[in-house]
């Protein structure tokens, strides 16, 4: 595939298709309901404005958590702006209105200053916000945990996102779909706005990709990257139009780093096999078909967890390997092999567990072991299907057979989406 090609197949992968009219009849839904609450009007779908990446247009394919306003009546406003009871109130009747239409949904909840519904079907989170207007294009919200009210400016991050979008002949929207796939794909929790703010910044100062078209992607996702990864750490940044505070939940630094090298080498190897394989390893499954190939002499079996589920990364995980020899004292992939860059010797039976996660618990785990190299090839046992723990404390238990720089990766499902994700490299002597 030519470079062109490629990212034209991202692109077309990315867009949220089918979705939007099934969030279009949800959100209807949710109006309705709300406005004969508080206005009593039957069948009215005014007064809601949908926010967030969906409401900028920058959302990809699996997008779960959708953010909606509810503009409440003027005639609310004292009563319910007075007291500090005022923004559980304004919650609660919000709650109420939804449980009369959603009788068989259980999962509503108010959560700080939203009422979250979750669907079982279509695996969509609506967070719903009641708010009041305000004359400057602002919106007051409450705050059940400071028991106050504050505002919000999404209109500004809304335009500011139009214009610069405009300037760039869609390119900005199209990076920073990008960029989300890059962050489900390498399990990094990073907001919408977060990522719509450093694309923002980034055409702010870099103008030679004003007018690019999908054959200079390559080049424009590289020197992405590059600047991502040369951003001094920071806890918070200034969101793009409202300026308001978005907070930085993961370093991604070093991680911009690791795909700024991926993207130069998929560069230097443009229109060979190579760079496809290279691009796939910074965006995933956006960039593959959902049925298996056979190339040569063995059968492509990966699977990418983007085909079997919506995945919207949103918390963080981590995973390490205990490796065990009838010989030899156990030792730990991360602490004893990958941070001494050496390769591990067969036979070691491998332990992968968890170490960390930040997900609530329940929740499901999934495993990816994906052998690579040329004795994978040639025993035609590349593997890679998406499967389920295979011994206790949601581990999964491999041995080390043969040699090449293998990969295992971890996924966290919360009501069926991939909410986290990570990967280690598993490099075995040949």
């Amino acid at each position: 595939m030519e470079t062109k090609e490629i990212f034209e197949t991202l692109m077309q992968n990315l867009k949220v298709g089918e979705t939007a009219s099934m969030v279009a009849t949800r959100r209807e839904a949710i109006a309705r309901s709300l406005n004969k609450e508080f206005r009593d009007l039957s069948g009215s779908t005014d007064n809601t404005l949908m926010v967030g990446s969906y409401g900028r247009h920058t959302a990809i394919k699996g997008i779960s958590d959708l953010d909606m306003l509810y503009y409440l009546p003027e005639e609310l406003r004292e009563g319910y702006l007075s007291s500090e009871s005022g923004p559980r109130k304004a919650l609660d009747r919000v709650k109420v209105a939804l449980q009369k239409t959603y009788s068989t949904t259980n999962n509503i909840r108010v959560d700080r200053c939203i009422v979250a519904l979750q669907f079982s079907s279509n695996k969509f989170r609506f967070e719903i916000q009641p708010v009041f207007r305000e004359k400057d294009g602002s919106f007051t919200y409450p705050d059940t945990y400071t028991k106050s009210w504050k505002n919000t400016k999404p209109l500004e991050e809304k335009a500011a996102t139009r214009e610069c979008n405009r300037r760039t002949s869609n390119n900005m929207r199209h990076l920073a779909r990008m960029i989300r796939a890059w962050r489900n794909n390498v399990g990094l929790a990073m907001c919408g706005l977060l990522i719509d703010t450093l694309v923002y910044n980034f055409f702010q100062q870099e103008k030679l990709y004003d007018s690019a078209g999908p054959g200079k992607y390559d080049e424009m996702v590289r020197d992405f990257f590059n600047y991502l990864a040369k951003l001094p750490e920071q806890t918070r940044y200034l969101a793009l139009g409202s300026n308001q505070h978005v907070k930085v939940n993961d370093k991604f630094q070093n991680k911009a780093k690791k795909a700024l090298k991926i993207c130069e080498t998929a560069i230097e190897n443009e229109s060979k096999d190579i760079a496809l394989t290279e691009w796939r390893k910074v965006f995933g499954g956006a960039l593959t078909a959902k049925a298996k190939r056979t190339d040569g002499s063995f059968t492509d079996t990966e699977e990418f967890i983007e085909n079997l589920y919506p995945v919207d990364i949103k918390e963080s995980v981590k995973i390490d390997c205990k490796m065990y020899h009838a010989k030899f004292r156990p030792l730990w992939l991360k602490k004893d092999i990958l941070a001494r860059r050496q390769k591990i010797l067969h036979p070691y039976s491998l332990h992968f567990y968890i170490t960390e996660c930040s997900v609530n618990e329940p929740y499901d785990v999934k495993w990816k072991v994906l052998n690579r190299g040329p004795i994978a090839e040639i025993r035609d046992s590349i593997r890679g299907e998406i499967s389920e723990p295979n011994s206790s404390e949601n581990a999964r238990l491999e041995t080390a057979d043969f040699g090449g720089n293998h990969r295992v990766e971890c996924y966290i499902l919360k009501d069926k989406i991939v909410v986290a994700r990570d990967s280690i490299q598993v490099p075995i002597k040949v």
